[in-house]
């Protein structure tokens, strides 16, 4: 019974030993060969819409969701200048109004935003990647792309951009003087190209990148 006892004890210590050890290959392997992060999202380049003169707002014709496309007049100003060009708000590009902020009988001026615009076909990831690994991290590496919004879907995309600076040099704060230090891990954006948007994907939705650092 003992002797029993004593394989079955040997046999679950053998099947400990080789799931850890077969844990740890696994977790080595993708650590080498692959740089994951759910810190990412969908997004675009945002355009501005803004007048082209200083005047009164006398109609604006879009709501967020709309489909524009360029130099569609979405607008008109009651301005003092003679060129009436320059009384119409148009569209600066093609693309849906995402974020509406005008208001009828207020004064605007060029510069200032009466919304803003994003091209869906040029819709690509933002992600944030931990400072110790960014150094692996390449222009045309390939990625695989899972966004929320689309369960059990896997899009692909590559690596376009690599950020030079961490966000945290972005920061308007200024940096603590005090005596207490606390170190955290910076992150340095990267952007990533979206290959087959057949779908309609929603800019500001989460994703889940992860990307082939060798070919």
């Amino acid at each position: 019974m003992k002797e029993k006892r004593k394989h079955i004890l040997i046999g679950l210590l053998c099947i400990i030993v080789a799931s850890i050890i077969g844990i740890s290959s696994f977790y080595w392997y993708e650590s080498i060969n692959y740089v994951s992060t759910e810190d990412a999202r969908v997004t675009g380049d945002l355009i501005k819409v803004s007048p082209k003169g200083t005047g009164k707002l006398l109609d604006i014709s879009m709501e967020e969701g709309d489909v524009v496309i360029k130099e569609q007049i979405l607008g008109r100003q009651e301005i003092e200048d003679q060129n009436p060009e320059k009384a119409i708000v148009r569209a600066p590009q093609k693309g849906v109004i995402v974020k509406k902020q005008a208001n009828i009988g207020e004064t605007y001026s060029p510069g200032q935003a009466l919304g803003y615009i994003v091209d869906p076909e040029k819709l690509y990831i933002s992600a944030n990647i931990e400072e110790k690994k960014i150094g692996s991290i390449r222009a045309g590496q390939t990625v695989d792309i899972t966004i929320d919004e689309f369960k059990g879907i896997k899009f692909k995309g590559k690596v376009t951009f690599v950020g030079l600076a961490a966000n945290s040099s972005f920061s308007l704060l200024p940096a603590s003087s005090g005596g207490t230090f606390t170190k955290t891990v910076q992150r340095v954006p990267i952007k990533i190209s979206i290959e087959d948007q057949g779908y309609k994907i929603l800019p500001g939705t989460n994703s889940v990148v992860k990307i082939h650092l060798k070919k």
